[in-house]
């Protein structure tokens, strides 16, 4: 016997404020039943002996190592920029005078 019946679907609906009609409380009917069907299902197949993961493949660090390279001079960075001044980026200022 299902475990989700239309007045339960239509309750949820007042407490969600959502309005359902006839067709949507008749699909969200099926639709929660197979959900609650499915976790019960998965609830039978988990089992104390099985420990918990958060990933089924182990991971190992991804990231590679962390080496100094090859950096650009003051010159070649601000080569480009639009406005400098004593070797920095000269911007607009974006904030008010109450700084």
């Amino acid at each position: 016997m299902s475990e989700i019946t239309p007045d339960l679907v239509r309750h949820l609906g007042v407490l969600a404020r959502i309005q359902l009609n006839d067709d949507e409380v008749t699909r969200l009917t099926s639709e929660l039943d197979a959900i609650v069907d499915n976790i019960a299902k998965v609830s039978e197949v988990a089992t104390a002996d099985i420990v918990a993961t958060s990933h089924p493949i182990p991971l190992s660090n991804v990231f590679r190592p962390d080496e100094v390279g090859r950096t650009l001079t003051h010159e070649q960075v601000l080569q480009n920029a639009p406005d400098q001044a004593d070797g920095r980026f000269r911007v607009t200022a974006i904030l008010g005078e109450e700084q």
